[in-house]
């Protein structure tokens, strides 16, 4: 095998385990191609070593169960160091709403931002209902009964008129 097809092996490997690490945590990372091989690629190396202190040098891929030990603390470790990338570089939390809000720090995120935004795409709505506006917050029966009487209110002191009482009153039914 030559060295470019050794480098494009490594750097392939470097990208698929650092998706996979990308993937492992929630909302999105948006983060250059290079990064997610250097996350991979750190993540890779880190877990082998590891699989070889516990089986030693020798016995790491000696069997598919060690292959596989060995696959999942690569993995592993590359999520760790994509959720310490999150939480430390980015300044974003790793779970909840916020996780799935995009990133406003972060390398290449300035440009990122800049490009979705040439596109006719809100960055600060991706990772909320696909881009799209979320629907509004159903209120409740007693929230429904409420905004009732005050309407009720209001056109009894004449504020509004029946027919405009009317017309909100539907709006109020739909729910």
């Amino acid at each position: 095998m030559s060295v470019l097809g050794a480098a494009l092996a490594a750097i392939f490997s470097g990208f698929l385990i650092g998706a996979a690490a990308r993937l492992a945590v929630p909302g999105p990372d948006p983060m250059p191609f290079w990064l997610t091989v250097l996350i991979g690629l750190t993540g890779a190396a880190t877990g082998t070593l590891i699989a070889s202190a516990i089986f030693g040098a020798r016995h790491t891929f000696d069997s598919s169960g060690h292959a596989f030990l060995t696959l999942l603390l690569e993995v592993g470790i590359a999520t760790a160091l994509v959720a310490g990338y999150r939480r430390y570089v980015q300044k974003r939390p790793l779970s909840g709403p916020a996780a799935h809000r995009f990133p406003t720090r972060g390398f290449g995120i300035a440009q990122m931002r800049e490009w979705l935004t040439r596109l006719g795409i809100d960055p600060d709505r991706v990772g909320r209902a696909g881009g799209r506006a979320q629907p509004p917050e159903q209120p409740t029966p007693d929230e429904v009964a409420n905004q009732l009487e005050k309407l009720r209110d209001l056109r009894d002191r004449g504020t509004i008129t029946d027919d405009e009482y009317e017309r909100a009153r539907e709006r109020l039914r739909r729910y």
